[in-house]
């Protein structure tokens, strides 16, 4: 694993180990609900005839259902159910000497892992990870060392290949514990490179990572991917306050109800929209280059630059009463709005921890509420001064 500070510097991270316990499991008795992964679910594509019975044989080429599927988990639609049974799949041809790939049941890392062997046989071992991606389910212990051991033993592992090696994603490190693996199923936990698409390279190389392997970025592109189901999710709330807000505005302007509406109302639409373009989207884009460490300080200082901006184009007249109370009051809930939204990523990054994240929690919230709070005031107060 890697981490990266809030440069946008790359750490490597190879001395993390696996270090979660196991409870009470045995190889030799899975848990009776440990059922086969069924036969017909829409992207297998037949079957294959084993010692431990009939396996789903899956391509490594994705089907448009599979682009569609993705994309509607990235903006938050279906997201906790889009889901692959757990169990044992065959990609492509696999034998008794093909290697065998351990992934979460999101459909998303398994559409993943799959879609990087394009003309390469393996073997699939999915994990119930109840539809969590492997880094998040290692860290809640869904991707552990139990669910590892007993799905190893409930698919017939042993019968299935001739070697003793699995590969896992190094993302899953920490919640497994490899010698306990070893000790209980007698498979050897092999810890693969941290993207899937370099595991041809790394299976070519015989099973040896290179340092950029290990090394995990947080490069725009990375950070751009997480931004729509961020985005969409506050959108929804949005949507609610805004015509509150739009409607309280047609009493604090100078004219009659109707005119306020279409001049401050359609500016109070536009700084909401404009808070939450802020914090979702500017904010984990130029994450590298925004002022301070802290994911709320950089959120903040986007929503304050992008408040600004707004009263600038709105040509704001700061000479009056009003208008310092209204440009304060929107510089106030900006950037408070901005600041929280940005602490949505610190659990999608490479370079936070829960410590740092629940410390910045204790100070920020309340300088957020209290900021927010505060703007509303002034916006309401500077009704009076119109």
């Amino acid at each position: 694993m890697t981490e990266q500070d809030s440069t946008g510097k790359k750490v490597n991270m190879q001395g993390v180990f696996p270090m979660a316990p196991v409870s009470s499991c045995s190889p030799e008795s899975p848990h009776p609900e440990m059922m086969p992964a069924r036969l017909d679910q829409p992207f297998a594509e037949g079957f294959m005839e084993s010692p431990s019975g009939r396996i789903p044989r899956v391509s490594p080429s994705l089907r448009t259902e599979d682009r569609i599927g993705t994309i509607k988990a990235r903006i938050g639609v279906g997201r906790m159910v889009y889901t692959v049974d757990p169990g044992l799949y065959a990609l492509g041809e696999p034998d008794r000497n093909s290697p065998v790939l351990v992934t979460a049941n999101y459909k998303m890392s398994f559409d993943s892992l799959r879609g990087a062997l394009l003309g390469r046989s393996a073997w699939i071992l999915v994990l119930d990870t109840k539809g969590i991606n492997v880094w998040c389910a290692a860290g809640k212990g869904t991707f552990g060392t139990e669910e590892l051991v007993l799905r190893i033993a409930a698919v017939g592992l042993k019968n299935i290949v001739e070697h003793k090696d699995i590969i896992l994603p190094q993302l899953g490190a920490p919640g497994v514990a490899a010698h306990l693996v070893k000790k209980l199923s007698g498979f050897r936990v092999h810890y693969g490179p941290i993207r899937a698409h370099d595991l041809p390279a790394y299976l070519d190389a015989g099973m040896k990572a290179t340092r950029q392997m290990r090394t995990k970025t947080f490069s725009l592109k990375e950070r751009a991917v997480l931004i729509p189901i961020e985005l969409v999710g506050t959108l929804r709330t949005a949507a609610i306050i805004i015509p509150i807000m739009f409607l309280v505005s047609g009493f604090l302007g100078s004219k009659d109800f109707v005119p306020n509406l279409l001049k401050d109302g359609v500016f109070t639409a536009a700084a909401v929209l404009s808070a939450v373009f802020a914090g979702a989207v500017l904010t984990p884009l130029l994450l590298p280059y925004l002022p301070g460490r802290a994911f709320s300080v950089k959120g903040f200082s986007a929503g304050f630059f992008t408040a600004l901006l707004l009263l600038f184009l709105r040509g704001i007249d700061m000479g009056s009463l009003h208008g310092v109370l209204g440009g304060s009051a929107w510089v106030l809930m900006m950037s408070a709005v901005s600041a929280y939204l940005a602490m949505n990523f610190t659990g999608a990054s490479t370079y936070t921890s829960l410590s740092g994240v629940k410390k910045e929690m204790r100070w920020a919230l309340p300088v957020q509420i209290g900021a927010g709070i505060s703007g509303i005031c002034l916006w309401l107060l500077s009704g009076f001064f119109a």
